[in-house]
């Protein structure tokens, strides 16, 4: 009997100690990880393994990943295989530009020399190294190596553009070109790239401020060629570099201005409002960088009453033309993105990674036929008409500007590529203290150095935006310490993490970033939680009108959508070239024209929007192509009633907002509405009615 006692004893103590394990390993995320939410990443350090800025450079908050370490998946994917099968892969069939017989980037004297072809290789050279294609990769060498073949021994390169008025050198293209060679080095290794941008520079150097980025387009955009100048510093280290990028910035627009901007074309815009954030790199003055940020809430509080993360200029911002119905080229929601990008590097700032989703969720996919074969000009976020008519003066340009054409656009047409792979680079960035930031959502493996030199593996899973949660995995071959940022989009009140199943009871904070640091594991997984809720903007300056949110997401008002194919060659822009063999029967332009009513005002409890809407989630696509409106996941359904004095007017656009309030007497109707990248027509900007 004492025997049985002890033996009880014994067995109970055993069975206490295999609960405190099993206890403690369930709770062992939060015992060993250290969580806290920060506004911006550590820079009290300099990462080990990646190209950082050298004194006496400002440390960026964040570090780009070379080309190469990052792997998108899911529905990020599909767009760049539509755009590798599509109007950017396919451009080279199509573009005269593109033609190699007598190209000035090929041979020396050659008749195409501008900006065509260097702007479509950036896109289409990435786009090769992601997917590792061997096809375009050998097409991409053709024009790398004649690039680098081209040099000459002054150091200058490429084509030799001249101003038609002043005969000084336009070194606007070659700015395009040494990102295309920073990208390709960070993928190859060729260390020819470094001397021959060592000479190029060198060359730069001795050009007289008064011939030095004399003309429009590169006085504008000299802070993409100090940018460059920045990169190859911090891997050489000749303080020469340094005094090239103040001789760059004194002779680059103003775009220090308090109360202007230096032109208003929008290309200009979303591409320079960034570069006195790349001086104050070099100067540490926060008057350089609150700079970009006034540039930035200047052209919205004055053109920016829009939806979609842009601002309404069509070409150039007008006095007068605020509607929404002004809007955007195609080219410039690709530089917006990549200013955002780059400024989420600089600042550390989650604000410009929000407005970076912003776009490539809300505008930049309904630039495009789903097939991602043609595109338009401008985009607006008020447009019910997209056909081969001038809408001029409506519209800031003299054209067929709305109409999904392959052959023409002919600076969207080749610039649009570079946009989803750089996002995709982007989605995934190094710390200066040796971790890793997720600071954009999208489905990706990304291969990288951490903690004391450990390569992992982070995956990211999630169909963000239109889910709000994203898995994190991590693949190690051996334990290792490094902290891990997530961005806490400004939109987001409520956000959840777990470690390993279990909550972390940190409490997070929109517009900054959970950190977490912890000895990880293999295998060891992270949950992220981004809760999204239903918001209304009002937007004060264009008529009090109202926009739906639901998290990232801005909703438009589902508009039947007509296609009507038409021949592209007959209805290009008057400035288009195509190939003499380029299809138009194999490339068509498309007219999409309503077939049905989309003059509606909302009827919305503003206070309390989820009172005014059904949110209505469907089945993921089989082609994980969310952006049609076919394909659409999410749906809401509201009310509203029809305006019948808002019609088109007489430049065959959608007329501007009726005046606030609104007085309707029509039946109320139920209305459905889909996110807006999704919708190539729609109303995105909703008068609102008087309700009495």
């Amino acid at each position: 009997m004492e025997l049985f006692k002890r033996f009880t004893i014994i067995l109970g103590l055993i069975l206490i100690l295999v609960l405190t394990l099993i206890i403690s390993g369930c709770d062992e995320s939060s015992v060993s990880s250290e969580v806290k939410v920060v506004s911006h990443p550590d820079l009290k350090s300099r990462n080990d393994y990646y190209l950082s800025n050298r004194q006496p450079l400002q440390p960026a908050h964040f570090i780009k990943l070379p080309l190469g370490s990052i792997k998108p998946d899911g529905w990020i994917l599909k767009l760049l295989e539509l755009q590798k099968e599509g109007l950017a892969g396919q451009l080279g069939e199509i573009s005269a530009w593109l033609e190699k017989d007598n190209n000035a980037w090929l041979e020396q004297g050659g008749a195409h020399g501008w900006e065509e072809v260097p702007y479509w290789l950036r896109g289409y050279a990435d786009m090769a190294f992601i997917f590792n294609d061997s096809n375009m990769k050998e097409e991409t060498t053709v024009w790398i190596e004649a690039i680098l073949a081209s040099q000459q021994e002054s150091g200058w390169f490429g084509p030799e553009m001249r101003n038609d008025r002043t005969n000084f050198l336009d070194f606007w293209p070659n700015m395009i070109v040494l990102f295309i060679l920073q990208d390709y080095y960070e993928y190859s290794g060729d260390e020819r790239v470094i001397d021959f941008m060592e000479n190029y520079f060198r060359y730069e150097m001795t050009v007289p401020d008064e011939a030095f980025l004399s003309s429009y387009w590169e006085n504008s955009r000299g802070g993409d060629n100090f940018y460059s100048v920045y990169w190859l510093y911090n891997i050489t280290g000749e303080d020469w570099l340094l005094e090239l990028a103040e001789k760059i910035h004194r002779n680059t627009a103003g775009w220090m201005q308090q109360s202007s901007l230096p032109n208003w074309h929008n290309v200009n815009i979303a591409q320079c409002f960034r570069e006195p954030a790349t001086y104050f790199m070099k100067t540490g003055d926060s008057a350089h960088l609150k700079a970009t940020y006034n540039d930035f809430d200047l052209i919205r509080r004055t053109f920016g009453q829009v939806q979609g993360g842009m601002f309404g200029s069509d070409e150039n911002a007008r006095m007068g033309y605020i509607d929404p119905r002004q809007g955007t080229e195609t080219c410039g929601f690709a530089e917006q993105m990549t200013s955002d990008g780059i400024l989420t590097r600089i600042t550390g700032d989650p604000f410009w990674a929000d407005n970076c989703e912003d776009v490539l969720f809300n505008s930049f996919p309904a630039a495009f036929t789903n097939d991602m074969k043609a595109l338009r000009y401008i985009t607006c976020p008020n447009g019910v008409t997209a056909d081969a008519r001038n809408h001029s003066p409506g519209i800031a340009n003299n054209g067929p500007f709305l109409l999904m054409n392959p052959f023409s656009s002919r600076c969207c047409q080749h610039n649009h590529g570079h946009a989803l792979p750089y996002y995709s680079q982007n989605l995934v960035m190094a710390s200066n203290d040796n971790g890793l930031a997720a600071v954009m959502y999208n489905s990706c493996k990304t291969h990288a150095k951490v903690g004391s030199g450990t390569e992992v593996l982070l995956i990211q899973e999630t169909r963000y935006p239109f889910e709000d949660e994203i898995r994190f995995e991590l693949k190690t071959p051996e334990n290792t310490i490094f902290p891990l940022y997530l961005r806490i989009p400004g939109w987001c009140t409520n956000p959840s993490l777990q470690i390993n199943g279990t909550k972390v009871n940190v409490d997070g904070v929109s517009g900054s970033y959970f950190r977490i640091e912890r000895e990880w594991t293999d295998g060891d997984k992270v949950v992220l939680g981004l809760p999204m809720e239903l918001g209304i903007r009002t937007w004060q300056v264009n008529q009090k009108s109202v926009s739906v949110d639901y998290g990232p997401l801005t909703f438009s008002l589902k508009i039947e959508e007509e296609f009507k194919e038409l021949n592209s060659a007959e209805t290009a822009i008057w400035d288009s070239k195509w190939q003499e063999g380029a299809d138009p029967e194999k490339w068509p332009s498309y007219e999409i024209s309503p077939a049905s009513s989309w003059n509606y005002g909302l009827i919305v409890d503003v206070e309390n929007p989820a009172n005014s809407f059904t949110i209505i989630r469907k089945s993921w696509p089989n082609d994980d192509y969310p952006f049609s409106a076919e394909n659409s996941t999410i749906e809401l359904k509201g009310k509203g009633r029809k305006i019948p004095s808002w019609g088109i007017d007489q430049y065959g656009l959608v007329d501007v907002l009726p005046g606030y309030p609104v007085k309707t007497f029509g039946p109320v109707e139920d209305l459905t509405m889909i996110p807006m990248g999704a919708a190539r027509l729609r109303i995105s900007a909703f008068p609102q009615l008087k309700t009495e």
